[in-house]
């Protein structure tokens, strides 16, 4: 079976940096498109980014220069080094898998999350 398991959440002050990853089970992520969502309590699910099969990424105007997405395929994981954190930050990160190697593609495996608290 395919499973996601994420992990690095932790509790940090702002301007603090994490590094997430998100470890894939069952499959081979080169050959699909990763991406990364955050939900905060309260707030709508937001796409935060993605990387595709062939290097290509993608970045929510919220974290554009502040957050990179890489992957290290014979680890089978996905990274999101986040830097220069702040409070607004703070929510339950989780990585997708999509159904292609395309991140336009609809996503179909998910991981159970890991949280990420930023105190001011």
């Amino acid at each position: 079976q395919v499973q996601l398991v994420e992990s690095g959440g932790n509790s940090v002050e702002s301007g603090g940096s994490l590094r997430l990853s998100c470890m894939g089970f069952g499959f081979i992520p080169d050959l699909y498109a990763i991406s990364w969502f955050r939900q905060a309590p309260g707030k709508e699910r937001e796409k935060v980014s993605c990387s595709d099969d062939a290097g290509g990424t993608t970045y929510a105007d919220s974290v554009k220069g502040r957050f990179t997405i890489s992957r290290d395929n014979a680890k089978n994981k996905v990274y999101l080094q986040m830097d220069n954190l702040q409070p607004e930050d703070s929510a339950i990160y989780y990585c997708a898998s999509h159904m292609t190697a395309a991140c336009s593609s609809a996503n179909e495996y998910w991981g159970l999350g890991t949280q990420v608290t930023v105190s001011a």
